[in-house]
């Protein structure tokens, strides 16, 4: 499916389904759901510039509260097991940043999760200890695609673990879906958050669109539902999900 028609799609679902949603497979309530919808996920700005002195992009969102200070609780388990998220869809091709040629949107996530640490290779809270991580905000790439399951409407791309054909970037955690962790440290600074990301590292590509979502998503084991999908989206920063922001030079 090409983007444009993917992105119109989703864009439906997102407006029908309304700001919070719930589903027989979610495993949250409601209540904690809307627990987590705080001012901290309420989104009045989304920025990507490109430093061309440091040839650095920095991603950047502003909310009404505190960036970073809502997150999870634990499910104890590992199925419905919440995600919460700051989220840059792009028009970057997952080959920018060393996935193998699949469709999807290429997006940047900025995500709490206290259930698993699936960063290996970084240790965000510096204590030495590189297994649980998952509670501190960290950055991931994830391939998303359109699924009908969820009321979110997306979930991260999955394949089979026996297909050899699949490239995946050297710091992917090994879970058999189009996700990597790149171990770009996330920046708070009161109403914003900031991540800096060398060029290098998106195959030197600094014109590019996106948009900005806060998001709630659930992992799951159920073979009928994603392993990992957006299943309530708080805010589109659009409204619609065109990505029509685009980078600025600087």
């Amino acid at each position: 499916m090409e983007l444009r028609t993917l992105l119109s799609s989703l864009a439906l679902i997102i407006m029908s389904t309304g700001i919070v949603s719930t589903s027989n497979a979610q495993q949250a309530s409601k209540k904690e759901i809307a627990r987590l919808n705080t001012a901290d996920m309420n989104l009045s700005r989304a920025e990507v510039s490109y430093k061309k002195e440091l040839d650095l992009l920095v991603f950047e969102m502003r909310v009404e509260g505190t960036a970073g200070n809502t997150t999870p609780e634990p499910a104890g388990q590992m199925n419905g097991a919440p995600v919460l998220g700051y989220v840059f869809p792009t028009t970057l091709s997952p080959e920018d940043v060393g996935f193998g040629s699949v469709e999807g949107i290429l997006a940047f996530a900025v995500t709490s999760h206290p259930d698993f640490d699936d960063t290996p290779l970084w240790d965000e809270n510096n204590d030495r200890n590189y297994e649980n991580d998952g509670s501190t905000f960290h950055t991931h790439w994830v391939v998303l695609e359109e699924n009908e399951h969820i009321p979110g409407g997306l979930a991260v791309k999955e394949f089979r673990k026996e297909n050899q054909s699949v490239v995946l970037p050297p710091t992917n955690p090994g879970m058999p879906m189009y996700l990597d962790s790149p171990g770009f440290s996330v920046v708070f600074r009161n109403h914003t958050l900031k991540v800096a990301v060398p060029a290098q590292r998106v195959n030197s590509e600094t014109s590019f669109n996106y948009d900005g979502v806060a998001a709630y998503m659930e992992v799951s084991t159920n073979s009928n539902q994603p392993m990992l999908g957006v299943y309530t989206v708080y805010e589109v920063l659009s409204g619609d999900l065109t990505l029509p922001y685009s980078v600025q030079q600087q």
